[in-house]
């Protein structure tokens, strides 16, 4: 559950998930068809194309949470003879702090090589002003484990905490088992609690507030 208001997506097409909860959004991704997709599918949100190795182009405080989905383990990878992946990590998690607001979220569902891929990532993020850790899903299953990094820009808002693993033996950094069988979100609103029209009021409405051009409403 991310804080209102303006929101990052790094990678894979989550923004439309984003929009469903009533957030703004600004999506980057290094794949022109990727962000081809994005556009086709008239996105709300704003769509940029970066190598996110390269730092992240926005002003302080702008983001109030982040999302990302299977992109960070990338960083540590030398595609170029250019490419330092500590230094790559450090200019990514330095430029995301600064235009995170203070006590912000931010998620990395990601696929570590190994534990030392995992830890030198971790590493980075704590050394620019990240809090926060490792949670695993399903630790034990070869399909269904899942790898979340998540950090809080700062010291957490009070009452923030970190989240179980689901699944049994589900972990967090701590290296404390923890159980459970959902994991708890904010109240999430569906299409179907709404007519047609309303939610195409709804999007529309969306689009003027970030200055897009709407066809005009039909009386219909």
């Amino acid at each position: 559950d991310l804080s209102s208001g303006i929101n990052a997506e790094y990678g894979g097409l989550s923004g439309e998930a984003i929009t469903e909860e009533g957030h703004f959004w600004v999506g980057m991704d290094i794949s022109p068809s990727m962000l081809d997709i994005a556009v086709e599918r008239e996105v709300e949100g704003d769509v940029v194309l970066s190598d996110i190795g390269e730092g992240v182009p926005f002003r302080a405080g702008v983001f109030d949470g982040v999302v990302s989905i299977s992109v960070l383990q990338w960083l540590c990878n030398a595609d170029k003879v250019s490419h330092n992946p500590f230094k790559r990590l450090r200019r990514f998690f330095t430029m995301l702090y600064s235009s995170m607001r203070q006590g912000g979220r931010a998620v990395f569902q990601l696929y570590p090589e190994s534990p030392k891929q995992m830890e030198l990532i971790t590493e980075q993020a704590t050394r620019c002003g990240f809090t926060g850790g490792v949670v695993v899903d399903y630790p034990h299953s070869t399909k269904a484990k899942k790898i979340f990094l998540c950090l809080f820009a700062g010291v957490p808002v009070t009452g923030l905490q970190m989240p179980q693993g689901l699944g049994e033996g589900g972990m967090t950094d701590s290296g404390t088992v923890q159980y459970g069988s959902e994991r708890q979100t904010g109240k999430k609103r569906k299409r179907g609690e709404i007519s047609k029209k309303e939610w195409i009021q709804n999007k529309k409405q969306r689009r003027r507030v970030q200055g897009k051009e709407v066809t005009a409403d039909s009386k219909y």
